[in-house]
């Protein structure tokens, strides 16, 4: 569509189902009143947790509602927003979700302390005695694991209350980026102009105008481009509260920091990259075969999402559906309906663009709630894999909020990505094996090497320039934009290497187009995830007895493991960077061939 609509010209039937959350905004309005009168009573626990098991078991259970309340109640006025960035309610909405998820987080805040404080061998002894308390094992194993960084009541209390002021800088890059920028429209070849929006950046960077794609890609950048300073003060302001936190925990790096929440070693994280740097040869041998195939002179960064057949199939929701369920059969109907249900009949998925539309796609809910998708559907490959990316998410959280006591009922960021690619993997494997048309096939190893370029590329990159920016930032080193764009355009210039040209400015901004960058070491999870993915795939693929079930007691898991552990039950052992590796090699097959097809 050339022009896209507002919000309220959506039919209601495409949209997410928020009713079933709250009826309307005004019961919204009702149950944050009520939570905000409702946590004197949590506090009131503070300094009696100690006295006895069952008063801690009590603690626990009030605590848990009351969290799970405030989640539901931010992750409504979050999605609200994200649908429509321009409607004031929804922002205030949101605003006002914050404040309240603050006021839960400090009021809490004195339960750990207070457990530490019972000492590890009465605890257990407690775990015995009091039936309720048998399910904070892990908890209580993962609690004493991180011991030495937990911090006194009245420091944890602290803490607790900056969760919303520390949220203003992703907040304020999203409502500038969603809200405020205006983007110029793109003329096509025909004459035609389109609307310019987050989301439907994606869809003209896939067409074939080539003109359109340079148009769309530098109108794009050029307004990151114009607010540079601003969108730097916001991430470096971030980065800042990440070195913040690592030192009022007594962390010694940022990296360190964020990957013991999940007991997960350094070394995962310097071993991607290294894979990562030592199969950069991989991408650019890609790069040289997509610009002969298009017939171009020399490739830019708007070429790598062109379409290689003129007869790339058009994809409409129901039959995105349909392919999704066909490949994700080997799971077991039970798990195929629950799937096309959410999607077909339970509202699930905010399906398609509006004016004010979060860029991307996300899954979020909680539990009691529905796992719902917003993206923005526009009916090719690329828009089916995303689908299948989010409904891998969604399944995640279904089966763990299915399986898990509210203890449980979130899982790491570091296992999401996992569960995403591993749809992707299933249903490209289907596709491919269904249809031997030569067109068919190029499309669907077109939007395999999208998903590889998203995830085991850029991501990777990102991963990079992570790390770097927060480094410096512990040492006292300034983080401006200028300083942030050399270092990003220094980075993908060594990706691309002799394969890619581009503008610097442009390629220099990349960073402040991912809002994932406000979220601590999360990007290199994307990589890691989809080489988790692709072994686990494989295994089912090829037939492993067990396969399934021990994926399926994976998703189930929640919480309740380590996520390596976790992942290790599931048959892979990302310790290692022997899955990276192999992912490498699943994707110098797709490159192999789709060479011969288009030779």
């Amino acid at each position: 569509m050339s022009k896209i609509p507002a919000r309220n010209e959506i039919d209601p039937k495409y949209t997410w189902n928020a009713e079933s959350v709250f009826a309307s905004p005004e019961a919204w309005s009702a149950e944050a009143e009520q939570i905000i009168a409702d946590i004197p009573a949590a506090k009131a626990f503070q300094g009696k947790i100690t006295e006895s098991a069952a008063m801690l078991a009590d603690a626990l259970g009030a605590i848990e509602n009351l969290v799970v309340r405030v989640e539901r109640l931010y992750m409504y006025a979050g999605f609200a927003y994200s649908v429509d960035t321009a409607d004031q309610a929804a922002a205030a909405m949101a605003d006002k979700a914050g404040s309240v998820y603050g006021q839960v987080i400090a009021a809490i805040s004195f339960v750990q302390p207070e457990i530490l404080e019972i000492g590890e061998k009465n605890l257990r002894q407690w775990m015995q005695d009091e039936s309720r308390l048998a399910i904070y094992e892990h908890f209580v194993d993962n609690l004493f694991r991180k011991q030495a960084h937990v911090r006194s009541s009245e420091v944890e209390e602290i803490l607790g209350m900056l969760s919303d002021p520390f949220g203003g800088a992703s907040a304020t890059r999203s409502m500038l980026t969603n809200a405020d920028i205006k983007f110029p429209s793109v003329k096509t070849v025909d004459g035609q102009e389109i609307d310019l929006t987050q989301g439907t950046v994606p869809k003209i960077l896939l067409s074939d105008d080539r003109d359109a794609r340079k148009a769309a890609w530098n109108n794009y950048h050029d307004q990151y481009l114009a607010h540079k300073n601003t969108l730097a003060s916001t991430l470096a302001t971030s980065i800042k509260q990440n070195v913040f936190q690592m030192r009022a925990r007594k962390h010694k790096t940022t990296l360190g920091a964020s990957l013991f929440e999940d007991n997960i070693k350094t070394d995962v994280y310097h071993n991607l990259i290294d894979v990562f740097k030592k199969n950069l040869p991989v991408w650019q041998r890609y790069f040289d075969i997509r610009r002969k195939i298009l017939g171009v002179n020399e490739l830019h960064p708007y070429d790598l999402w062109a379409p290689l057949t003129e007869n790339s199939p058009k994809v409409s929701y129901g039959q995105a559906v349909d392919w999704i369920c066909d490949g994700l059969a080997p799971m077991g109907e039970e798990y195929v309906a629950t799937m096309r249900k959410g999607a077909l009949e339970e509202r699930w998925v905010d399906i398609y663009p509006n004016q004010g539309k979060r860029t991307g796609a996300f899954s979020w809910g909680s539990p009691g709630t529905h796992p719902f998708i917003m993206m923005s559907f526009n009916e090719n490959m690329l828009a089916l894999s995303t689908l299948a990316h989010e409904l891998g998410h969604s399944m995640h959280s279904y089966l763990t909020w299915q399986n898990q006591p509210l203890v449980y009922g979130e899982y790491s960021l570091f296992v999401a990505e996992v569960a995403s690619n591993f749809h992707q993997a299933l249903v490209r494997g289907h596709l491919l094996k269904s249809n031997p048309d030569k067109n068919f096939q190029i499309a669907i190893i077109e939007e395999a090497m999208s998903n590889f370029l998203r995830y085991f590329f850029i991501m990777p990159t990102l991963a990079r320039f992570e790390l770097e920016t927060h480094e410096r930032a512990e040492k006292g080193e300034a983080l401006t934009a200028d300083s942030m764009m050399t270092l990003m355009a220094d980075l993908f210039a060594e990706g691309y290497g002799e394969s890619v040209s581009f503008n610097r400015e442009h390629v220099g901004m990349i960073w402040s187009t991912f809002g994932h960058l406000f979220s601590d070491y999360y990007v290199y999870a994307y990589a890691t995830g989809i080489s988790g993915a692709h072994a686990l795939s494989r295994r089912v693929l090829d037939g492993v007895p067990n396969a399934v079930e021990d994926y399926t007691k994976f998703l189930k898991a929640g919480a309740s493991m380590y996520p390596l552990d976790a992942l290790k039950m599931a048959g892979v052992d990302l310790t290692k960077p022997d899955p990276v590796e192999e992912t490498f090699a699943v994707m110098s097959e797709y490159i192999d061939r789709l060479e011969k097809l288009t030779s």
